[in-house]
């Protein structure tokens, strides 16, 4: 078992607590939180053992959960890193592009594992389908939220809108050629609803929409590729693959059968792939000890993280001009 530290005990830090105490692949040593009335509240509430100090944290522990503000990423991850200390960060892997790929050379130069916390990609609505996802063409995407104050400190898209990009990129095997993006802030100082069309140098082109404005919550993405469309959502958990291939010579009574303009003609079949009901939160933690006990690559790679960071501000700055 992994010896694991979690900085930050905010609401997405106790989350991480509860789950690595759970987990039998981690040892959960403890906790620092600079909010000392709140570290103090969760140790008196949990049992869990409060530091007081990152440093001393560090020096008692394999691998450090990073779980606090995004402004803080940077600097918590330095001094992991040169600690010789694996890190789990949260998403997005820090507050500007520059900071992340230091990130990244700091990881390489202590030899360091490091993962990011992008959820989504462990949700097993998307992870019944992602080996099924080819090539896609066309992606359309919404996530949309009910109104929370928290988290309004940043655009939607750091928010929000960063898990499908994250999601896109890792199924898109192709470079961004160009960004168009629009945006609204109705509520917030920042933009609470915002639009962003990407194409990629293969063709393919993703719609993605994000809000936190919303009547009522929607995750789900949509692929389309050649002779399949396939759906995700990531909120209800269910996913559908709709096949086309050639038609039989004769179609069955209950075959669904189109023909084009040309007279080729087309069976639809429908694909429920079987969804196993997991804890992605638990699931991204552990694969990320996987990974370093067997010393293979992380699912979500500190690279992967940076990448979707810098598509997020790609954006941003698209729609700021």
């Amino acid at each position: 078992m992994l010896k694991v530290g979690v900085l930050g005990a905010g609401h997405l830090g106790k989350i991480h607590l509860r789950l690595l105490n759970q987990s039998e692949k981690y040892e959960l040593v403890g906790f620092y939180d600079a909010f000392e009335e709140n570290a103090n509240k969760v140790a008196a509430e949990f049992g869990y053992k409060k530091f007081d100090s990152i440093a001393e944290l560090i020096a008692a522990v394999d691998v450090v959960d990073i779980v606090t503000p995004t402004m803080q990423h940077f600097d918590c991850a330095k001094q992991v890193i040169e600690a010789g200390k694996h890190i789990f960060i949260e998403k997005p892997i820090s507050n500007t592009v520059a900071e992340a790929e230091e990130i990244i050379a700091l990881a390489n130069k202590y030899n360091v594992k490091g993962q990011v916390g992008h959820v989504e990609r462990f949700n097993p609505a998307f992870t019944a389908v992602k080996d099924k996802i080819n090539n896609p063409m066309f992606i359309e995407t919404h996530r949309l939220a009910e109104f929370n104050p928290r988290g309004t400190d940043v655009p939607v898209v750091l928010d929000l809108m960063i898990h499908d990009i994250d999601a896109i990129l890792s199924v898109v095997k192709s470079k961004v050629k160009s960004i168009n993006a629009s945006s609204v802030a109705v509520i917030s100082d920042s933009p609470d609803i915002t639009n962003a069309r990407i194409e990629f140098e293969n063709g393919c082109v993703a719609n993605i929409t994000s809000s936190r404005i919303s009547m009522k919550n929607m995750r789900k993405s949509r692929f389309f590729q050649k002779d399949a469309y396939i759906s995700v959502d990531y909120l209800d958990k269910v996913c559908e693959i709709v096949r086309m291939q050639d038609a039989p010579e004769v179609p069955g009574d209950f075959d669904m059968i189109l023909q084009n303009a040309e007279g080729v003609k087309k069976q639809i079949y429908f694909d429920n792939p079987n969804v196993q009901a997991n804890n992605a939160i638990l699931d991204e933690l552990e694969t990320f000890a996987d990974a370093i006990n067997n010393n293979t690559t992380p699912i979500v790679t500190l690279e992967d993280g940076t990448e979707a960071l810098r598509v997020a501000y790609q954006i941003i700055d698209c729609m700021n001009k």
